[in-house]
């Protein structure tokens, strides 16, 4: 991936914390296959602090939208134990191939990461950790469904699991639990509301469809402004 401005991307900034609009392509953590990656740009986003930012939490290397990051030690604590009690409100968008049964509902199935010849992979599996979506239809086109998806866990690969094995409809471009070779991975951090402060309102940050997502999107009824 090219040069990104990651300042440009920011949708929320104060003395704690940073929002960041991560973009498809871009893997949060490096390793011996990915030279690029997020956390070796952070020293983009320290501005007049000490030190860099740090990873509050993550997102898949496909998957765009929303990703929060504390800007000092106290926050990264207090983040941890927000995200770690659920109570940082995530709220997803995917397109999925097929259609679920009803409107709305529940997925609640466990999931273990298994590792094979391959490499590494998320089941589910009744002994594995608890993981619940909260999921509702958003719009058709035919053979898509757009979602809007509200996890109770941080499992990894937790949306694209539940989609796909509880819902019985993949996200689109998911190569790992769909099918290989389509376009990129459906699948947006829509929103996030941290509840930071106890005597003040949320911290809400709302991020904007990739560009590929958005014909998908358009086809099942979505429009710019829309909540």
């Amino acid at each position: 991936m090219t040069s990104i401005d990651l300042a440009s991307r920011i949708l929320h900034q104060d003395a704690n914390l940073i929002i960041l609009d991560k973009p498809a392509g871009l893997a949060v953590h490096g390793g011996p296959r990915t030279a690029c990656h997020l956390e070796g740009m952070l020293a983009d986003l320290q501005f007049s602090l000490r030190e860099a930012p740090r990873l509050a939490h993550r997102l898949d290397r496909d998957t765009s939208g929303c990703l929060v990051l504390a800007r000092h030690d106290k926050a990264l604590s207090r983040l941890g134990r927000l995200f770690a009690a659920g109570r940082v409100e995530k709220t997803y968008w995917a397109v999925v191939h097929g259609a679920p049964e009803t409107e709305a509902g529940r997925i609640d199935m466990p999931l273990v990461k298994v590792t094979g010849r391959h490499g590494w992979s998320v089941a589910t599996a009744a002994d594995g950790r608890p993981a619940v979506t909260d999921w509702r239809i958003r719009g058709r086109s035919d053979g898509l469904t757009w979602l809007e998806l509200l996890p109770k866990s941080g499992r990894t690969h937790q949306i694209r699991v539940h989609c796909a094995s509880g819902l019985g409809c993949p996200v689109v471009g998911d190569a790992v639990y769909g099918a290989p070779g389509g376009p990129a991975l459906h699948l947006l951090s829509r929103a996030v509301a941290i509840p930071y402060w106890a005597d003040r309102p949320p911290l809400r940050a709302t991020a904007d469809p990739p560009p590929h997502m958005l014909a998908a999107l358009r086809s099942c009824g979505w429009r710019p402004g829309t909540a």
